[in-house]
């Protein structure tokens, strides 16, 4: 989440991982109405002969009545929730990290509009040089991290 001393904004983001492009969208709150509205680009904007299963993790939005009843209407969406301590599993959250780093660390901004324009110019350059992501560890070493958490 990134904040003002006014506003807020929350970026709701996807990555596909084979080609290391994003969808994000700055939204005003992290509610379930933001969720469903997220899921709604992501419909608009994937292929509808794939799979799409989304890494979340056990925030109650992701859970919510209204976010299951869209999942029911739309069967190739999964969520997929992330053990409790194990968000390092949940390649988005690298993403998160990555934004700081790269673009808004050292940036100014006067408004929540400044912001959400330095994010999404941010998801325009990721998207124009992609990095597919590649685990380093074996699926093994990850299986036994992920039993521990």
């Amino acid at each position: 989440m990134m904040t003002s001393t006014t506003d807020t904004t929350t970026l709701f983001a996807a990555l596909n991982v084979h080609e290391g492009t994003a969808i994000g969208e700055c939204l005003p709150k992290h509610r379930n109405d933001e969720f469903l509205k997220f899921l709604k680009k992501l419909d608009t904007q994937t292929d509808k002969t794939l799979d799409v299963h989304l890494i979340v993790d056990n925030y109650a939005t992701h859970k919510h009545p209204n976010v299951k009843d869209w999942l029911a209407k739309h069967p190739c969406f999964y969520l997929q929730f992330t053990p409790t301590s194990a968000s390092w599993i949940n390649l988005v959250e690298h993403f998160f990290r990555d934004i700081p780093e790269e673009q808004i660390r050292r940036g100014v901004f006067r408004s929540v509009d400044e912001l959400k324009a330095a994010t999404q110019q941010y998801l325009e350059h990721r998207n124009a040089n992609p990095k597919p992501n590649q685990w380093t560890a074996s699926p093994e070493a990850i299986l036994a991290k992920v039993s521990k958490a």
